[in-house]
């Protein structure tokens, strides 16, 4: 009760306002990573709490709520239903990085939702997720999911194209300018598998600032310049996402505290993850033979924050590739074609290149929900 109460105060009493959910990892009891003098729990409120005064005295359009603004204990599920209650439009999650190897390692990645690879030794999301052991009955809350068990992951599933879409889209701006803004080296954009994602039924994704196990990142990492440098690269890229899919500028026209316009990064290309739907891993049958020839199909292999030539490595030998702006960033596609089918066939094999790559849709040469389309092109209607 007391949780809800604590939790009512940080919304604010509008309604119908885009709602931005800023969770700081750990709390109270659990102190998340330790290193050289530091907690990482620490390190998270005062990265969250910078993001979220941006958002809350440049943005008098959007409503901020905090999972925590205080040193409290917060099970993960309670984070993700908080986001849920409120109908979040975004909603993201605040962490520090830690490694056992003695090896210094530095650097700022994100995280979206999603199934660990099997070749991948180290889990970022196997760490977050041991938290689970503080709480009571955490089996009933996690359908019997084990932090120490590698068969665990594979109750995850990929519910929501679209906010995967999405989700990886804000993740990379998320990169793009905190690394820019905040000088962070740039660990690029990634999947795991977080419980604390697993629920969220919005656009969704996980900051990990830095390692703390390493001193000099640690020593960065607790600086108070740096921590308003990371919080306002963090409002850069919220703005640019929120402006480029509600068509709204997220900023009031007078902007209390203005954030000076960040030069683009150059050889900034962060690879997207995968992002698939029951749809997308099998052909689909069409109930009614008739051409949906507006809805146009395409493979989407990447993105970047610059323009690449038609020879850059990254587009691994795709001379035909072709590209869009979105977001602030140059997105890059191949193939083109009203059957869905076709380009099914053409993902998979692009796939083998690209282990990212995923099926994207437009209507009358503008982006469209790709799930919409694939509906549209079974049932084969135009319009």
């Amino acid at each position: 009760m007391m949780m809800m109460c604590c939790f009512a105060v940080f919304s604010s009493a509008a309604k119908h306002k885009y709602t931005l959910v800023i969770d700081a990892g750990h709390g109270g009891k659990d102190a998340g990573a330790c290193a050289h003098g530091a907690k990482e729990k620490n390190i998270n409120l005062a990265v969250a709490l910078a993001f979220g005064r941006y958002v809350e005295r440049n943005c008098s359009d959007v409503r901020v709520i905090y999972t925590r603004k205080t040193d409290v204990f917060i099970p993960l599920h309670e984070r993700a239903a908080i986001a849920n209650r409120n109908k979040a439009d975004v909603f993201i999650s605040i962490h520090t990085n830690s490694v056992a190897s003695k090896k210094p390692i530095s650097g700022m990645e994100t995280y979206t939702m999603g199934i660990r690879r099997s070749d991948e030794k180290l889990s970022a999301a196997k760490r977050e997720n041991e938290v689970i052991s503080l709480e009571d009955n955490y089996q009933q809350h996690y359908a019997g999911y084990d932090p120490r068990s590698p068969e665990s992951t594979l109750i995850f599933e990929v519910i929501n194209e679209t906010n995967m879409a999405q989700s990886v889209e804000l993740a990379q701006l998320i990169q793009r300018y905190t690394c820019a803004t905040a000088h962070r080296p740039n660990k690029g954009v990634r999947q795991d598998a977080f419980l604390v994602l697993r629920e969220t039924s919005m656009p969704a994704c996980l900051v990990e600032l830095g390692y703390i196990t390493t001193l000099s990142e640690k020593n960065y990492l607790v600086n108070s310049s740096n921590v308003d440098l990371m919080g306002r690269g963090i409002y850069q890229a919220f703005v640019a996402y929120k402006k480029a899919h509600d068509g709204k500028g997220a900023t009031t026209a007078e902007i209390a505290d203005p954030v000076p316009q960040v030069e683009e990064p150059q050889n900034l290309a962060v690879p997207m993850e995968p992002v698939r739907t029951e749809e997308q891993v099998r052909p689909v049958e069409r109930t009614v033979d008739t051409n949906a020839s507006d809805i146009i199909f395409k493979v989407q292999i990447l993105s970047s924050g610059t323009k690449l030539k038609k020879s850059d490595k990254r587009l691994k030998g795709q001379k035909n590739a072709d590209c869009y702006r979105e977001g602030g960033l140059w997105k890059y596609t191949v193939g083109s074609s009203t059957n869905y089918n076709e380009i099914y066939q053409l993902c998979r094999q692009l796939r083998k290149k690209f282990p990212e790559a995923f099926i994207i849709a437009f209507r009358d040469g503008k982006r469209m929900d790709t799930r919409a389309a694939i509906d549209e092109y079974k049932r084969g209607n135009s319009r």
